[in-house]
C-alpha cells in the first residue's frame, strides 16, 4: 500500500510538471510494434504506451520525426519525452531508463533474396557480405561492434528502401524483426522473392524509454506493474495481432527514396 501511495504520489507530481501533453516517438518502420503511415505514429507501442500514460493522468501526443535516429536523438536531447519501444544496451542506457518489463519479445532473423539464399550457421558465415540497416539501428553491442569491422553496412532512412535494396540485389542480407520482416515483405509484395533464413541472429527485447533523469523515470514501475498484467491477460498478444491485421490492410506508401534505387 505504501509502495502504491508513493508511485500516485509521483504520478501526480509528474503531472503538475507537465501541463503540456507528453510527447512520444517510435521506429517508423518496424509493424506491428510500430510504424508511419500517413504522416501518423502507429501500432501497438505508440497505443500502448498513450493508454498506460493516459492512466496515469498523462496526455501523450505522438510524433512522426522521420528516421529512427531522429526519434532517439529527439528524446535523448529532451526536445521529446517517451520512445514508446527501443531495445536496451548498453549505450542506450547511458542515456534513457527503460522499463523492466518488455512489451515485446523480438527474435532477429536475416532476410535474403530467395534465389542468393546463403547457409548462416553462425555469425562468420556473414563475413564480408553486405548488410542493409537503418539509420540509428542496434541489435547488441556483439553485433553492432561484428558489423562495424566484419561487414559491408550499409545505412538507409525507411525500411522500404532497405527491402528494395535487397531485391534489387545492393545487399546480401537485412536484419529485422521475425514477424515486422514478415508483415513488411508482404505488404510489399515480395513473398516469391524475399524469404528470412532459420537461425536467429539474436533477440531482442523491446521496452518503453523515457529519458534519463527525466521525471517520468519514476513512473517507470507503474508501467512495469500494467504491462505484467496486460502479458498475464492476453491482451498484449492480442493486440500485436490486430495490429499486424491492420498493417496489412493499409497500402504501401511511396517513398522518396525510391527514385534514388532505380
Amino acid at each position: 500500500m505504501k509502495r502504491l501511495l508513493a508511485l500516485l504520489l509521483l504520478a501526480g507530481c509528474a503531472l503538475q510538471a507537465h501541463a503540456r501533453d507528453l510527447i512520444a516517438c517510435g521506429h517508423p518502420a518496424y509493424p506491428p510494434v510500430s510504424w508511419v503511415a500517413g504522416g501518423e505514429l502507429r501500432g501497438l507501442a505508440p497505443t500502448l504506451v498513450r493508454e498506460l500514460f493516459a492512466e496515469l493522468g498523462l496526455t501523450v501526443r505522438l510524433e512522426a520525426f522521420g528516421n529512427w535516429k531522429r526519434c532517439l536523438q529527439e528524446v535523448r536531447e529532451g526536445r521529446a519525452d517517451i520512445v514508446v519501444a527501443a531495445y536496451r544496451n548498453r549505450e542506450r542506457e547511458r542515456q534513457f531508463a527503460f522499463s523492466a518489463h518488455h512489451l515485446v519479445v523480438d527474435p532477429i532473423v536475416l532476410f535474403v533474396r530467395r534465389d542468393r539464399r546463403f547457409v548462416f550457421d553462425d555469425w562468420e558465415d556473414l563475413r564480408g557480405r553486405s548488410v542493409g540497416l537503418l539509420l540509428g539501428d542496434s541489435f547488441g553491442e556483439r553485433f553492432d561492434r561484428f558489423a562495424e569491422t566484419a561487414l559491408r553496412v550499409e545505412r538507409v532512412s525507411t525500411g522500404r528502401q532497405n527491402m528494395r535494396k535487397l531485391v534489387l540485389g545492393r545487399i546480401d542480407f537485412m536484419p529485422i524483426g521475425r514477424e515486422s520482416g514478415r508483415l513488411q515483405r508482404r505488404q510489399l509484395g515480395y513473398d516469391d522473392v524475399v524469404e528470412a533464413l532459420p537461425q536467429p541472429l539474436v533477440t531482442e527485447y523491446y521496452h518503453v524509454a523515457v529519458r534519463k533523469g527525466s521525471e517520468l523515470e519514476a513512473l517507470l514501475p507503474e508501467i512495469d506493474l500494467r504491462l505484467s498484467a496486460l502479458h498475464a491477460d492476453g491482451s498484449i498478444a492480442r493486440a500485436l495481432q490486430a495490429h499486424a491485421e491492420r498493417y496489412l490492410a493499409e497500402p504501401p506508401e511511396a517513398d522518396a527514396g525510391d527514385e534514388k534505387l532505380d
